[in-house]
């Protein structure tokens, strides 16, 4: 049974990169309890957990954030959770593209890290 508090919860998809391939995964494991936290904190649901390795700067080239774009296109999710900017882009050329798109499509980017999320978590980094 859906409860009236759990129909209020925003869908949310938190995106989790943050080890480059074949590292100890201490990164992705933090982004993850930071994420769930954060979810918590801020009445949001997570409908999935997509991982991508660290380290292509193009965000549309990640088979993690090509699922991230596909579930905005399709209206599954509202926010997308992700620790702090860099794990979008380290080059702000490609993930200012990428925060304005899913803004057309009505997604909110959100940071977890703790620095950001103290602030709202708002993506204007």
């Amino acid at each position: 049974m859906i409860t009236q508090e759990m129909q209020r919860e925003t869908p949310a998809v938190l995106y989790i990169c943050a080890d480059r391939a074949g590292s100890s995964g201490i990164g992705a494991e933090r982004a993850t309890e930071e994420g769930h936290t954060f979810a918590e904190r801020n009445g949001l649901r997570i409908v999935e957990e997509i991982p991508d390795p660290y380290g292509e700067p193009v965000p549309w080239k990640r088979d993690g954030w090509a699922r991230v774009r596909g579930m905005a296109e399709n209206g599954e999710i509202e926010v997308a959770i992700v620790r702090y900017p860099n794990a979008l882009s380290p080059e702000p050329e490609m993930r200012f593209p990428e925060l304005d798109y899913l803004g057309q499509l009505g997604v909110q980017i959100r940071y977890s890290w703790a620095p950001l999320a103290a602030s709202g978590g708002g993506a204007a980094l």
